[in-house]
Formats: structure tokens, C-alpha cells, sequence
């Protein structure tokens, strides 16, 4: 009898396999790519030399053949495989996995729980991992796309060791072709560049590979075809992008980063993938705002108003023209001189504030309303600036007990040369004036 959540044999009841199952590897020697975790030296590599495997996380994309080298895995080490997702799998489920674990154990023999999309169980179901894990009743290998910082617990994290697997490139991709071609028993009928693109519509998932291939191969045609072609038949595939994951987080610090590099080709790149993915234009305008705040600063005063106007232009307009006064001023961030100044004297003078929060002003800046008032001395010496020669008295406007710090120190570049040359002018001044 058939354990609980055991695979079914898709070769012994004669059912048609799709290409992508006919040409799944048969040993770890056979994966396509993942040298990094699979070769001699690599995690997995000294593990299975020194017979000593430890409950592992998958994290990658799609495609990349985390379902496949966690069932390699269980044949090398002779466990039992079991699969289950956390999409299709509650607690109840989970028991009776257990349970068949144990039985099997207490027979000889150990199990290899493979856990697909680990990440969407909740704090208690993974929790319920923890006891099997650690008695030796089931070896977990979970599997997960997303970052398993933000979404395993901590006493899982700190019990499995994380693989990280990588999309396929193109030599990988093209040697999967091969194999396909070779297991279809014939070429596929694409002329060179379109061979190319059709790896490229895969976006490094070999599963989506094999599943383009076996659409071409159907085809009748007998002589070549050309990029046009393939093009006008197949739909590329959707870049992969979870306007809340990973892709949401890396993208837009790489649009972030390629800004403050003063890239403006990285930075459109960037920008137009999120709004192929999917994102909210209006999530994109106020990202561009912040940077031009953050990194551009009074280098370019004028780089927040472009933000602002590009963002209202995106409102009135909508997508897709809108979207272009955004790229504009992507852009504009890019090419503007660049300046954290008045970030890091903002960051300091919160620092100094909370440091010092209860010192009064001095009493010469203090109105006096009341005759109470100006008995304490409040408003007393104050220079009125405006009197002063050149309009600067050099009073000092910190409280008289704290020690005068250097907050904004502007960088020689853009508009904040302008202004380095005039607060460098008033600091000649108000030593001359001793405030």
C-alpha cells in the first residue's frame, strides 16, 4: 500500500509525461547548472561525501530545479521522499505525515520531507517542524522564492542551512535544448536568432524552457523560422516580479543605486522592469521624489520640483503617456550632481537633538511678551540681523551650554558649491564678530 502523500508513478500507469517530466534528471550528475551548491567543493557536494546531510532551505526562482535535487537527494541517501506544498497543506495533513515518519522510522527507514513554498506556513505550522527535526524523524528540505530572513522562523533558520539557487543562463538553458532535442529525436525549427530568443522568453526557468519546446515541436513546419515568427506565435513569458516580495525590494534598490551612480541607461533599465512587473507608477514617483531629497539634495534644488511635477504630470495624464514624464525624470536624477549633505546634517541634528532635548534656547532669541518675562532677561542683547553690517550679527543661536557643532558641510558640486562659498563666508564672519 502507497504511503500517505507519496508521488504517483506517472511511468508505470502509462499516463502521457510532458516533456519537462520525461527529461527530469535521474542523478545530481545529470542537474544543469547550480555548480555553487552541487559541485565537489559546493554545501551539497561535502555533505553527501562525508554521508552526512542536514535539513536544508531551497531559496530560489522558479524553475531551477529545487523539487528535483531535493528527490536526488533522498535517492543518494537512501530516505524516503515525501512532498507536500504549504499551499494545499494544513495542519491535519501535517500529523499524518508525521506519523507515517515515525512508523517508518521505527522499521529502519528515514524519510525526506520535501516542504514546497515553506514560506506560506505560519509561525506555529513551522513551529511544528521543530521536535521531528530534531529526533531524526524527517530531514527537512524546504523550498521557498522568498527570502527565508524575512519569512522562516528563526529556530527553523537556525536548524536547516540555506542553499541559495540561481536562474539558468544561457549556455545552461542551451545545453537543456540539446537534451530536449535529443529525447524529441529531432531539431527544432528555428533559425539562429530565434533560437537565442527563445531561450531568452525562458528568463533562466528551465521548466519554462521545456514547456516553450514542446509548443515549437508540434509545429509542422519544416523549414526555419525567424525571430518574427517565433515571436508572433509564442507569448513571452512574464518576467518574474511580486510587487511585495523580493523582486519589489532588489529592483527598486537597484533603480535606487543606479540613480546615486549617475547611470541614467541603469536607471531607466531598471525603472522600465518594474513597470513591466507590474508596479505602481505612482509607488515609482514617490521613490524618485525620496531620491532626489536623499542623494541629490541642494546640489540640484531644482531635482525635487522635476520629481513632483513628473508625479502630478503622471496624474493627469495616466499610464501610459504619464509614465514617460517619470522616465524624464529618472533621467534628470541620474545626470544631477549628487549631494548627501543635507541628508547626514538632517540625521545628525535629530541625533544632537535627542542628546540634548531639554536645553533652552539662549534668552537673547527669546520674545518677552510679558514684564515678567523681561525681568528673567528674555530678549535681552539680541542684535537684530537686519542692522548688522552685511545683515549678519554672528550671534550665537544654540543653547549657551551646548558646544557649537558643524551639522551641514556641503559638497563642491552643483548648486551646493554656491552654498559652501556663502556658509564658508559667514563662518569668516562670525569669528570675526566672536558669536
Amino acid at each position: 500500500m502507497a504511503d500517505l502523500f507519496d508521488t504517483p508513478d506517472p511511468v508505470a500507469s502509462g499516463a502521457p509525461r510532458p516533456l519537462a517530466d520525461r527529461l527530469r534528471p535521474q542523478a545530481l550528475s545529470e542537474v544543469i547548472g547550480q555548480e555553487q551548491v552541487l559541485g565537489p567543493d559546493a554545501p551539497l557536494g561535502v555533505m553527501l561525501a562525508n554521508n552526512a546531510l542536514s535539513s536544508l532551505i531551497f531559496w530560489g526562482p522558479p524553475g531551477v530545479g529545487k523539487t528535483t535535487i531535493a528527490r536526488l537527494l533522498a535517492d543518494e541517501t537512501d530516505l524516503h521522499f515525501v512532498q507536500i506544498s504549504a499551499i494545499f497543506t494544513g495542519v491535519p495533513e501535517l500529523r499524518k505525515v508525521f506519523e507515517a515518519a515515525k512508523i517508518r522510522r521505527a522499521n529502519g527507514k528515514g524519510t525526506l520531507l520535501f516542504v514546497d513554498e515553506i514560506h506560506r506556513f505560519n509561525k506555529a505550522q513551522q513551529d511544528g517542524f521543530l521536535p521531528h527535526m530534531e529526533d531524526g524523524t524527517i530531514l527537512l528540505v524546504g523550498a521557498t522564492t522568498e527570502n527565508p530572513s524575512f519569512e522562516l522562523n528563526a529556530a527553523v533558520m537556525s536548524r536547516a542551512q540555506v542553499l541559495v539557487l540561481t536562474r539558468l543562463d544561457l549556455a545552461d538553458l542551451e545545453r537543456l535544448a540539446q537534451r530536449a532535442e535529443k529525447e524529441l529525436g529531432k531539431g527544432l525549427p528555428l533559425d539562429g536568432p530565434a533560437r537565442e530568443a527563445l531561450l531568452e522568453m525562458a528568463d533562466g526557468d528551465g521548466r519554462a524552457l521545456l514547456n516553450l519546446i514542446e509548443q515549437v515541436a508540434a509545429w509542422p513546419d519544416k523549414d526555419k523560422l525567424d525571430t518574427a515568427t517565433l515571436s508572433a506565435r509564442l507569448m513571452r513569458r512574464a518576467a518574474q516580479y511580486d510587487k511585495s516580495g523580493d523582486a519589489h525590494y532588489n529592483l527598486i534598490s537597484a533603480l535606487h543605486k543606479s540613480v546615486r551612480g549617475s547611470d541614467p541607461d541603469a536607471s531607466l533599465y531598471w525603472f522600465a522592469r518594474m513597470l513591466e512587473g507590474g508596479e505602481d507608477p505612482r509607488f515609482l514617483a514617490r521613490r524618485l521624489t525620496r531620491m532626489a531629497v536623499e542623494d541629490i539634495g541642494l546640489a540640484d534644488p531644482q531635482a525635487q520640483a522635476v520629481c513632483l511635477q513628473s508625479w502630478e504630470t503622471y496624474e493627469r495624464l495616466g499610464s501610459p503617456e504619464g509614465e514617460l514624464a517619470l522616465a524624464q525624470a529618472v533621467t534628470y536624477l541620474a545626470l544631477a550632481p549628487k549631494s548627501n549633505a543635507g541628508y547626514v546634517a538632517y540625521k545628525q541634528s535629530r541625533k544632537s537633538a535627542k542628546q540634548t532635548g531639554s536645553e533652552p534656547p539662549p534668552k537673547h532669541i527669546l520674545n518677552a511678551p510679558t514684564s515678567l518675562m523681561k525681568d528673567q532677561g528674555y530678549g535681552d542683547g539680541y542684535a537684530y540681523d537686519h542692522d548688522a553690517e552685511d545683515g549678519f550679527s554672528g550671534q550665537n543661536y544654540f543653547p549657551e551650554a551646548m558646544k557649537r557643532p558643524v551639522f551641514y558641510q556641503p559638497v563642491e558640486r552643483g548648486f551646493e558649491r554656491e552654498l559652501k562659498r556663502r556658509l564658508d563666508y559667514f563662518v569668516k564672519l562670525r569669528g570675526k564678530r566672536g558669536g
